[in-house]
């Protein structure tokens, strides 16, 4: 049970002290706390509201930046098809890298990358972020981290296979 506190201010009379000293006028205030049954019930706390979202620019070129959201997201996606893609291919064919690129594989890749791109930067223009969306085992970070592995996947299996001069599989 919660309890308010009121507090009063009694004045007190003039003090004197003894016949033969002076006489001094002191007013002098006592605080008297009363405390007083609330009958109010305890209100419960209402949570702070969040703060607002950040403001998204979507500019072109703050979309574009360097440490801006699409770069490494596009490259990351075409780096992941394209490993895929390039192993798929070697795996039925047996050709490599180099062989798939210059047997019309240049023409196949600037329409992925086109349709892949647009794709890819017309939320970021609306201000929809990949990381508001992502949620569970699907996240943001997940998506960056496997482009960033098909990445460093497809350099690899192109490097290997220009060194030992055959497919990898």
């Amino acid at each position: 049970m919660a309890a308010t506190s009121v507090f009063m201010a009694t004045p007190v009379a003039r003090l004197t002290t003894t016949p033969s000293s002076s006489t001094r006028n002191n007013n002098f205030a006592v605080v008297k706390c009363m405390s007083q049954p609330s009958t109010k019930t305890p209100a419960t706390p209402t949570p702070p509201p969040p703060p607002p979202a950040p403001k998204v620019s979507t500019k072109f070129s703050d979309v574009l930046a360097f440490g801006g959201p699409a770069p490494e997201r596009i490259n990351g996606r075409l780096a992941m098809i394209g490993f895929v893609s390039a192993m798929v291919v070697e795996l039925s064919n047996g050709q490599d890298v180099f062989a798939q690129i210059s047997h019309g594989g240049v023409p196949a890749f600037v329409a992925t990358s086109l349709v892949l791109s647009v794709a890819s930067l017309v939320p970021l223009f609306k201000g929809v972020r990949a990381e508001s969306k992502s949620n569970g085992l699907m996240t943001s970070d997940a998506e960056l981290w496997n482009g960033r592995a098909a990445m460093l996947g497809l350099v690899a299996l192109a490097f290997t296979e220009y060194v030992t001069g055959s497919p990898l599989v």
